[in-house]
């Protein structure tokens, strides 16, 4: 038996960073790119490595090439992660394993650290694998906490719910993340939105200016946990953005959001030290008319534009600038 499970690149249309500071978000799912695990019945246990995953290099540069891209960990640890958070939740749920053994394998094309849920998408992808395999199911909206438990309890990476419930979920999804759900459910309130209520969107993304969001959010969360009043108020703010763009697009007016996504951008710049180049990127967007803001973590932006000649000017603008632009895919191909 052969089992094949994906999860896909994501976009944080508007509200992020606030999910993980009980806020609120839309993001839409990127079926451009996605991570797949397999897993296949096997003698022993085994968990086996993707180039990401090597230790033998042509040189130096090309090692400090390697990690610049990759980091200093591939995939294995999301996997092992993984299978032993996967192991210890069904065994706290009273939920039989049966005893064969299995070999997993990964591969991902979503671009490393620009903030498009690369990470998470292998870890959903594995979950998915796994209940496959133990014919177990976990409801969508449980998920992605289970998930998020790989990377913040397993791994001590910081992150949010966000990533893990579109990818959970798939789609475009309104996300709130009340204190009062999240501290008794563990869970949000996730709201699916018709994607035909979106305006044009594109997503840019380069893989130069890759930063990793364990480097990316440090200073954020501890002027949270220490009350920062500025910090605070931003975190409303960005919420308020991702409840005011909920309701325009549920009232047809998603041509109108353009300026609220531009506006969760500019107050992050205001809060946040963000490199040249990340700059860079979304005013070379924005002088093209179209809307800009970062899909998560820096290195992609997200926005809205007018038309099919607003978009081939931004890929005019920005192909020059080692950036690809595209036009998500976010519904499956019937």
């Amino acid at each position: 038996m052969l089992i094949r499970k994906k999860a896909y690149a994501r976009a944080g249309l508007v509200g992020n960073p606030s999910d993980g500071y009980f806020g609120k978000t839309i993001s839409f799912i990127i079926r451009d790119y996605c991570a797949e695990v397999s897993l296949f019945e096997s003698p022993e246990l085994r968990i086996e490595p993707n180039e990401r995953d090597h230790s033998v290099f042509d040189s130096i540069d090309s090692l400090a090439r390697d990690v610049r891209q990759f980091g200093y960990y591939g995939g294995i640890r999301l996997l092992k992660a993984s299978v032993k958070r996967f192991f210890e939740y069904c065994t706290k749920q009273g939920l039989p394993l049966h005893s064969r053994n299995f070999t997993l394998r990964y591969s991902s094309n979503i671009p490393p650290q620009v903030g498009m849920a690369g990470s998470s998408a292998i870890i959903t992808a594995c979950w998915r694998a796994l209940q496959q395999f133990y014919e177990i199911e976990i409801a969508k909206h449980i998920l992605p906490g289970l998930v998020l438990s790989v990377e913040n309890d397993e791994l001590g990476i910081p992150a949010g719910l966000q990533d893990r419930v579109i990818q959970s979920y798939e789609g475009v999804v309104f996300m709130d993340f009340n204190r009062a759900s999240i501290e008794k459910r563990g869970y949000g309130t996730y709201e699916e939105l018709d994607p035909a209520l979106l305006p044009p969107v594109y997503v840019a993304f380069t893989k130069k200016l890759s930063e990793g969001t364990e480097v990316f959010h440090n200073d954020i969360r501890g002027r949270w946990n220490r009350g920062d009043r500025e910090i605070v108020s931003a975190m409303y703010h960005w919420a308020g953005l991702a409840q005011r763009v909920r309701d325009m697009l549920l009232a047809g007016r998603g041509l109108e959001i353009g300026p609220l996504l531009n506006e969760n951008f500019d107050l992050r710049r205001r809060l946040y030290k963000l490199g040249k180049g990340n700059l860079d990127m979304v005013e070379a967007a924005r002088s093209c008319g179209a809307s800009a803001k970062f899909t998560g973590s820096g290195g992609a932006i997200v926005g809205t534009y007018d038309d099919d000649s607003m978009f081939a000017k931004l890929q005019e603008t920005l192909s020059p600038m080692g950036i690809e632009v595209l036009k998500p895919k976010i519904v499956a191909e019937s």
